[in-house]
């Protein structure tokens, strides 16, 4: 294929926002250039993302069925559409369920490239009809290098939180260590069935293993040692997609009541939380989160799942909470507009699990970052920020179980907003580095011409 030639890519994601709109943004940064490029998407969920296609004449919705699955809400599509984590192995089952579908579609289309995650099946179908597949990552490269080299997997035995303690052989970064509660958590995801009776691991392994050439939300000023550990690892090409400077908004504006509530308070003053579409706190945790807030007596705005076994984030909040924090703080248990609030002029400080969508949107805000990981890739991105680059600070959290206090939520917002205080000033000193390198217009450029031309090597 010749170097100017225009590529035509589907692409399928995890049916998780999380997931979603960093696919949107790839894909708008393709059809920026001229590609073609077809989203498969559930049916009713491309209306939300519909606002973030910024070249529809070039990105086409094409909808998928999602078949109901036992223990499923009626109509569920994606992760946001769910009240408990145990019900998202059942969305993967979904998913893996659609398979017809996209054969069919794929045969229709005939694209040069379909990008996926976690649809391990997605190779093998691929390579039947002559399509080469990308694993097209939101998970961090620094992430898989930790996890999911054969190192790791092919060890021979079921991998344990002691295996994850320490990092594999020639792992290249010092400053990613893992504490006692989040080894365990990630050997139990590990072992976990996720969709169709497929261990979580093997889905990812299997996925990265046998697709033609891995891809990653990222770049090499951040994750240069890891990128080049992998090739190493799994002997294939690892594509670089860039920093994500030019996050478009949506073409829709911040819904008024939002907008308002926010214009009332001083610039870089307000705490902005969000956990994502998969994340659920327990009521405890809940309760120490939003009493941090109080007792930081800074504005905050919190976008919230309810805790789990609980009917609303209303009902689960501290007695007397909402009265000592009226004019002053939001807990909200809908979808917000995330990009649009992080553009406010008056949010200071976000408070966030750390997924890749989220850290992509804020990297290019003013915004401070306080990091409150729970599970797996958030964890590595979490230590990337804090202890590798020192752009962000950890709340702190019990070694043995994970439980953070409200007042490490306060310790952990006061460091970056508290203009004397020393850490803080080293971190946001960092911070806006890392900034001015995800705004520079010139790395961006180059980093997607590098990747398109890539992607065509690899059907020349």
């Amino acid at each position: 294929m010749a170097a100017t030639s225009s590529l035509h890519i589907a692409m399928y994601p995890w049916f998780a926002f999380g997931h979603l709109v960093p696919y949107l943004q790839i894909a708008n940064k393709l059809a920026k250039k001229g590609h073609k490029i077809s989203f498969f998407v559930p049916s009713k969920t491309h209306l939300k993302l519909q606002p973030f296609n910024h070249f529809p004449h070039l990105i086409t919705f094409l909808p998928i069925t999602v078949p109901h699955v036992d223990g499923l809400p009626q109509a569920a599509e994606t992760t946001a559409d769910v009240s408990h984590p145990s019900q998202f192995s059942h969305i993967m089952t979904a998913m893996d369920l659609t398979q017809p579908q996209i054969k069919r579609l794929l045969q229709d289309l005939q694209p040069h490239f379909i990008f996926f995650d976690f649809t391990f099946w997605m190779p093998k179908l691929a390579s039947q009809l002559g399509i080469t597949s990308i694993y097209y990552s939101v998970i961090s490269a620094t992430t898989f290098g930790y996890i999911y080299t054969p190192s790791r997997q092919l060890c021979g035995h079921d991998l344990t939180e002691a295996d994850f303690m320490q990092p594999p052989p020639k792992y290249p970064i010092s400053t990613i260590k893992l504490h006692a509660h989040e080894a365990k958590n990630i050997a139990s995801m590990g072992r976990m069935r996720f969709g169709s009776d497929v261990l979580f691991s093997h889905r990812h392994f299997t996925g990265l293993c046998e697709a033609d050439a891995i891809a990653f939300k990222s770049c090499r000023e951040i994750e240069g040692p890891s990128v080049d550990y992998l090739i190493s690892e799994l002997k294939k090409p690892v594509l670089l997609s860039g920093p994500d400077g030019d996050i478009q908004q949506p073409t829709t504006a911040l819904e008024h009541r939002w907008a308002e509530w926010l214009s009332g308070f001083d610039a870089g003053s307000v705490i902005y939380c969000a956990f994502g579409s998969e994340c659920y706190l327990t009521k405890d945790q809940l309760h120490e989160l939003v009493l941090g807030f109080e007792l930081s007596n800074l504005p905050f705005f919190a976008a919230l799942k309810p805790p789990l076994g609980v009917e609303s984030v209303g009902a689960a909040l501290p007695e007397g909470f909402e009265q000592r924090v009226q004019g002053r703080g939001v807990v909200y248990g809908g979808w917000v507009q995330q990009q649009l609030i992080l553009e406010h002029p008056s949010i200071g400080c976000f408070v966030t699990h750390c997924g890749a969508g989220s850290l992509s949107e804020a990297l290019v805000k003013k915004c401070q970052l306080v990091l409150l990981p729970h599970v797996g890739d958030h964890i590595f991105r979490a230590r990337t920020m804090s202890s590798h680059l020192k752009v962000g600070v950890e709340v702190e959290k019990r070694e043995e179980d994970g439980f953070f206090t409200k007042e490490s939520v306060c310790k952990a917002v006061k460091t970056v907003m508290d203009e004397e205080n020393e850490t803080g000033k080293a971190i946001r000193a960092n911070r806006e580095k890392l900034r001015e390198l995800f705004l520079d217009k010139d790395l961006e450029e180059s980093y997607i011409n590098n990747f398109i031309h890539d992607l065509q090597v690899l059907i020349a």
